[in-house]
């Protein structure tokens, strides 16, 4: 192949190696934009699994509360319970002591108990006598003890009424507590529910931009292949026009060589005086005898 030649294939290679590198940087463009767009996808997975973790967290700790909400409200409900059945039992007592409730008031038996007992000071009385009194004073005793024990039962029912009222208010709050508590962990639990849904959403992008990021490489790999078969294939023909163009140099150095050698021994013969160049040259063969 002639240097023409070589200068010919040389720009045609050259011509068809801009065209392989515009078409691998156009393509090296598109897999930068699917590459971006695939690790936006996977940030926002990555922000969004922290969002989850968070809310996951809140919830758990919402759950706990709605534990401890639902114990108190049970522990509640049993003394509740239990108040009631207290309550009932001591109703059912006062309707016995209501049964035998004395006629006369608690007042006017003990005012009686006060003047039998003075009586019982104060008055010289037979046996038989003292004894009568002393038995009335046992059956006042007895009345007056019947009216003692209505009223405390009396009072007993109005406390526990009132720790009643006190314990189904505890109720009511813990329950409202619980009941607002569960529907907020519900909320949160939705919420990040929707949020692992949009995980799964954007997983399920990224692995479809990624897989185009991959096809893009694929498209790209033969045609940088051939990008640098075509450089392998100029840089040999430009080694070859190299060498062959030294070669060429060195042949038209030597012919002018010849040339000059000629001229200073003609020069020689008529004794003409040689040139620095021509006497080197002669010198280099030891023809010469100039000084």
């Amino acid at each position: 192949m002639s240097s023409k030649e070589k200068n010919q294939k040389i720009e045609e290679l050259e011509q068809k190696l801009s065209a392989l590198k515009e078409q691998r940087n156009r393509l090296n463009t598109e897999a930068r934009e699917w590459a971006e767009k695939r690790n936006n996808l996977n940030e926002q997975v990555k922000n969004l699994h922290t969002e989850i973790r968070e809310l996951r967290n809140e919830r758990d700790e919402l759950n706990e509360k709605v534990r401890e909400l639902k114990q108190l409200r049970e522990k509640t409900r049993a003394e509740i319970r239990e108040k009631i059945e207290e309550t009932n039992k001591l109703n059912q007592q006062l309707k016995t002591l209501d049964k035998n409730k004395p006629s006369k008031s608690l007042q006017t038996l003990q005012k009686k108990l006060e003047e039998i007992e003075w009586e019982i000071q104060t008055t010289c009385l037979s046996l038989q006598e003292e004894k009568e009194l002393v038995d009335y004073v046992g059956q006042l005793e007895t009345q007056v003890n019947i009216h003692k024990k209505i009223e405390t039962s009396h009072q007993k029912r109005h406390e526990w009424q009132t720790e009643l009222k006190t314990i189904e208010t505890k109720n009511k709050f813990y329950h409202e507590k619980l009941t607002e508590t569960a529907q907020k962990s519900q909320e949160i639990h939705n919420k990040m529910l929707e949020k692992i849904n949009k995980v799964t959403e954007l997983k399920i992008k990224a692995d479809s931009t990624h897989q185009s990021f991959l096809k893009i490489r694929q498209k790209t790999a033969p045609i940088q292949k051939e990008i640098t078969k075509i450089l392998n294939q100029i840089k040999l023909l430009r080694e070859e026009k190299r060498k062959e163009e030294e070669k060429e140099k060195k042949k038209s150095e030597e012919t002018l060589r010849k040339k000059i050698e000629e001229q200073a021994k003609e020069k020689l013969k008529r004794g003409e005086k040689l040139t620095w160049e021509e006497f080197q040259i002669l010198a280099e063969k030891g023809e010469t005898t100039q000084d």
